[in-house]
């Protein structure tokens, strides 16, 4: 049984079935085009990055909310020691 639907093709893949050497070059570049600006959207892709670190912190609060208490605590003892160590280094002469 097959599916009469189009599959969807990416914006950085070129459609199948095109002939017109232009047309083809065209889409070519077009997917080019978009397939750099993915790679080389730094903040989107570090946005997109935080939110799924955000959003598997989030599952994995609900299903352990003292685990992920400890380790704002322990996250938090490890910057008061990095900040209290660079401003002992500082300060010693």
């Amino acid at each position: 049984m097959s599916s009469e639907a189009p599959v969807p093709t990416p914006r950085t893949a070129v459609p199948y079935g095109i002939t017109d050497p232009v047309e083809r070059a065209r889409a070519e570049l077009k997917a080019a085009l978009a397939a750099i600006e993915v790679k080389g959207n730094l903040p989107r892709r570090a946005s997109d990055a935080t939110e799924r670190g955000v959003d598997r912190v989030r599952a994995y609060q609900r299903k352990n909310p003292a685990g992920v208490a400890a380790g704002v605590v322990a996250v938090a003892a490890g910057v008061g020691a990095l900040v209290w160590w660079a401003v002992k280094a500082f300060t010693d002469d």
